[in-house]
């Protein structure tokens, strides 16, 4: 078995954990007795009062919070985002899962179709996803999925690539989509559209890298992050998907932040919305939803010159 079957095989048992080796157990009422204690009692510690104030706050049990918006901005005629969220949890004697498929994808304004690039991109990449993870992990019968978690990621891009090039010609479109599993994420990423991390002590972490040429001269130290941030052709991209050339996304796995908020947009909200702002109107809402909301009205009144998409995701196990 590779390394990555092992990771993939120990994730899975330690989520779903088996009692009895399948057996049937048979069960009955527990008799009460009436007993007198001859504990005694002390002080409780300071460590001990921590632990049970942490235990109070738990969340049971853990689950994704989801919120989401899409807006075209206040200079677009139309809108070539789409975007895609599906949440799911299970939680069981034998289980607790919580499962999220997240995409976001923008269509390339500046080629043909690029609003039916966008749309096929999250539908393809979302229905490959549901039928490789749901029915096995959440099935009857529970059984680990027989690719990596990196592998599907790869293989829905690229069906998602080939779904664009005979159902929209000469469309494309950016996508970036995250699965998350448990406490793990996953992310398969094209273009420049972008997935952050938000951590609750301030720390704003850009997971993705843009596949733009500007992002390109700026990695090669040709230009300043200050002149990337305003040159004429920063939406230029050398990598999409439904361009002829064969998808080639970067995919990776990383831990979910925790404390912390997953974030996946659009450019239409990155290039308007500087990190500091981003940190705080996610952080101050009180809910993913609200702070979506936020996010496209501080985009919008930054001059909204392109359409503006979020996804923002919270594991909440904690109050």
């Amino acid at each position: 078995m590779t390394r990555k079957g092992s990771f993939l095989k120990n994730l899975f048992e330690s989520i779903f954990r088996r009692t009895g080796k399948g057996r049937d157990v048979p069960t009955r009422p527990t008799p009460v007795t009436a007993r007198t204690s001859d504990a005694t009692t002390a002080p409780l510690s300071e460590q001990q009062l921590e632990e049970i104030a942490q235990a109070a706050s738990r969340i049971d049990p853990a689950q994704l919070v989801v919120g989401m918006a899409r807006n075209q901005g206040r200079q677009r005629e139309n809108n070539e985002d789409a975007v895609f969220a599906y949440a799911a949890t299970i939680s069981s004697s034998t289980a607790t899962l919580p499962l999220g498929i997240f995409i976001v994808a923008d269509g390339m304004g500046g080629h043909e179709n690029g609003q039916m690039a966008s749309d096929l991109a999250v539908r393809s990449m979302g229905t490959y996803l549901v039928g490789k993870l749901h029915s096995p992990l959440f099935g009857a019968a529970p059984e680990p999925p027989h690719d990596s978690l990196q592998e599907i990621m790869r293989q829905g891009v690229r069906k998602a690539h080939d779904e664009i090039l005979r159902g929209a010609p000469g469309g494309g479109t950016t996508m970036t989509a995250v699965l998350v599993m448990n406490t793990q994420m996953t992310v398969a990423h094209v273009g420049d559209t972008r997935a952050y991390a938000i951590y609750m002590d301030g720390r704003v972490q850009t997971l993705t890298r843009d596949h733009s040429l500007v992002k390109r001269l700026e990695e090669l130290g040709q230009i300043t992050p200050e002149e990337a941030a305003v040159h004429p052709q920063k939406s230029m991209l050398y990598r999409a998907l439904g361009q002829g050339d064969p998808a080639d996304p970067d995919v990776f796995t990383a831990a979910m932040p925790e404390p912390g908020y997953l974030l996946i947009c659009s450019d239409g909200l990155w290039g308007l919305v500087g990190e500091d702002e981003l940190f705080n109107l996610v952080v101050s809402a009180p809910n993913p939803q609200a702070a979506c909301q936020a996010l496209v009205e501080a985009a919008n009144n930054a001059g909204g010159v392109d359409n503006i998409t979020a996804i923002l995701v919270r594991l909440m196990d904690r109050v």
